[in-house]
């Protein structure tokens, strides 16, 4: 069944309404397929280029619409619903669609791409199309230089015994590989791996004469280019600690001063543009290396502005779990990248359990992937959950629910409320206790033990429905009322990056009771960043909500002892694998999931599905 994202109008001055709009595009627009801004779009370009033809007109609108919905274009022959009141709409005739676009005004101006058989708007064509010619430039140069007697050596000091196999065998991939992927599920030790990369890479420089290795060390947000830093810094900690040589400790040490930062600073943020950077093909990045993790989260305009500012003899590395939610603007990138490189040649997705892959020498691929399988985070049951999610086996995830043992709990009564009532009432009073007593670090920990995840912000599954819950729960029992908005007690999760303060977007902390020197009693704000916990005055943090549930995208790269996942309903366009698989990952000891049988079976068995022709051309090669 297809599932349209679709909005309900709330009147008729709804500003998602093109008052003016006549024919389908009216239509569309008025059943809440289409916005205003669809529309407008639309109707400028067709007034721009003379076009006619309402339905190539059609076919601009429903392009924006793929853009807006995480799509970089559209599929015309599938894009109608075959049963449903949107079956009804007057939908242009798919027999041939296609091809009429191809030869419409609109196409022949540029305006529209077809190509591989969607409907692009031009834009994000070219960017398809400049992201897989870079990578195939970038392979062109060939192999890189590796003195190999050093590699193997740094190899067995840094990732020694059994134990570390795997991540030694996605090293030695790494190493080796100009443009590189390394991808697996949370807890497989991506992040041990990628700095195990770093220091094997700063030995290689050291060997070459060259000057010390110049890192770029990057992340789509602020909190998880924190994120990234402090696992790096305490990864590379334990790689010193068996470096015994002073030579090589010396190469390695400097990684660990290394900044990470958003990929909009490390290109360099213009005030002049939302989509072009200060960093491009003519003022290039000056790294060796530039290491991006969370790179699922990572768009396509993203990535194409990224390629285009490297130096052509610049290694890239891209860390993330192809499985989880992808960025929330249009493309899969490191989903396309994986899949595209699996399908061009079985050799270039090299299982990180193998200790050969002589492919890399051989014939360079576009992108070298390794992937990391063995969880190292939670238990048996919860990595069951996870792996039979990544597998798409419907079956298995009902039967690892159902088994209901320590780590695994399925909710499914209709009205979840009754049930989760005691539960978020004693998380969040153990938090106020805390909070009172002055305690932050027994209140932050309190705030660690378990989450809150919905995939809606608004509605009856929504974030802003359970805060609200919550806090009316926590007041019947405690005879508290929430006037004031930062009360003591209250969770905070930051939603902007304020590098005045060094707050980012994604910090979580907690209103504790407080005192000045002489003993006036005051309220603070305590945040948990990168660096450790900051008080700060309430009145200081202006970009934060309550978070006594959160959403599953803003849970993405973190990680809790305790998480509580709430599923919309089975005809919600969020409920997808993908959100399933975050949600579910984002546990340490216990996941308790909340929905029916239909809404568990559905979730896994809808793909995050965006329109894109990069895994075809890197499968072409």
């Amino acid at each position: 069944m297809t599932v349209l994202d679709t909005f309900e109008p709330v009147g008729e001055h709804d500003r998602r309404l093109a008052r003016s709009a006549r024919g389908v595009l009216g239509e569309l627009n008025r059943a809440g397929v289409l916005t205003a801004a669809d529309v407008h779009l639309a109707r400028t370009l067709a007034r721009v280029t003379r076009e006619q033809d309402e339905d190539a007109v059609v076919a601009v609108a429903l392009a924006a619409r793929a853009v807006r919905s995480g799509s970089v274009a559209v599929d015309l022959a599938s894009v109608a619903p075959q049963e449903g009141e949107l079956a009804s709409l007057p939908w242009p005739d798919p027999d041939g669609w296609t091809e009429r676009v191809a030869a419409s005004k609109l196409a022949s101006q540029g305006a529209l791409v077809v190509d591989q058989g969607l409907v692009y708007l031009q834009r994000y064509h070219h960017q398809e199309v400049q992201v897989v010619d870079d990578l195939r430039a970038r392979a062109g140069l060939g192999p890189v230089a590796v003195d190999q007697a050093v590699l193997e050596a740094g190899l067995e000091r840094v990732f020694p015994g059994d134990g570390y196999a795997e991540q030694r065998a996605a090293a030695r991939v790494l190493a080796r590989s100009r443009t590189a992927v390394l991808t697996g599920g949370p807890g497989t030790g991506k992040t041990t791996t990628v700095a195990g990369v770093l220091a094997l890479l700063a030995e290689q420089a050291s060997v070459a004469g060259d000057r010390p290795l110049r890192v770029g060390l990057a992340a789509p947000t602020g909190k998880a280019a924190a994120r990234v830093k402090a696992a790096v810094s305490g990864a590379l900690a334990g790689i010193l600690e068996r470096t015994p040589d002073p030579t090589v400790r010396a190469v390695i040490e400097p990684l660990g001063d290394v900044e990470a930062m958003t990929l909009h600073r490390l290109l360099g943020w213009r005030p002049d543009s939302r989509t072009r950077f200060r960093h491009d093909r003519d003022n290039r990045l000056p790294h060796d290396v530039v290491l991006v993790d969370e790179a699922s989260m990572v768009s396509l305009t993203q990535m194409a502005r990224l390629l285009e500012a490297l130096r052509p003899g610049a290694r890239l590395v891209l860390v993330g779990d192809a499985d989880q939610l992808v960025s929330v603007d249009a493309g899969a990138v490191l989903a396309d990248i994986v899949a595209g490189a699996s399908v061009e040649d079985a050799a270039s997705e090299t299982d990180a359990s193998a200790e050969t892959d002589a492919s890399v020498e051989a014939r360079p691929p576009l992108v070298a992937v390794a992937r990391l399988r063995t969880v190292h985070r939670f238990g048996r049951t919860i990595g069951a959950l996870a792996e039979a999610l990544r597998e798409g086996d419907a079956d298995g995830v009902v039967a690892a629910l159902a088994e209901g043992d320590d780590e695994v709990e399925w909710v499914r009564d209709p009205d979840p409320a009754a049930a989760l009532r005691p539960l978020l009432t004693r998380h969040a009073r153990a938090v106020l206790e805390a909070a009172r007593r002055g305690d932050a670090v027994a209140a932050m920990e309190a705030l660690g033990r378990h989450r809150l995840l919905c995939a809606h912000r608004e509605g009856p599954q929504g974030v802003r429905t359970w805060n609200h819950l919550t806090e009316t729960w926590l007041g019947e029992e405690t005879g508290l009322t929430f006037y004031d908005p930062m009360y003591v007690g209250r969770p905070l999760l930051v939603t902007a990056n304020d590098y005045a303060t060094g707050v980012l977007n994604g910090d979580t902390g907690v209103v504790v009771a407080s005192q000045t020197p002489d003993g006036t009693p005051v309220r603070m704000a305590v945040v948990e960043g990168a660096a450790g916990p900051q008080r700060f005055a309430p009145s200081r943090l202006g970009d934060v909500e309550t978070m006594h549930a959160m959403t599953i995208h803003k849970a993405q790269g973190s990680q809790a002892e305790e998480i509580t996942a709430l599923l919309p309903e089975a005809d919600s366009p969020l409920l997808t694998r993908e959100l399933f698989y975050t949600a579910v990952t984002r546990a340490q000891a216990r996941v308790r999931v909340v929905g029916s049988e239909e809404v568990v079976r559905a979730a896994v068995e809808r793909r995050v599905v965006r329109a894109s022709g990069l895994r075809q051309r890197l499968a072409r090669g």
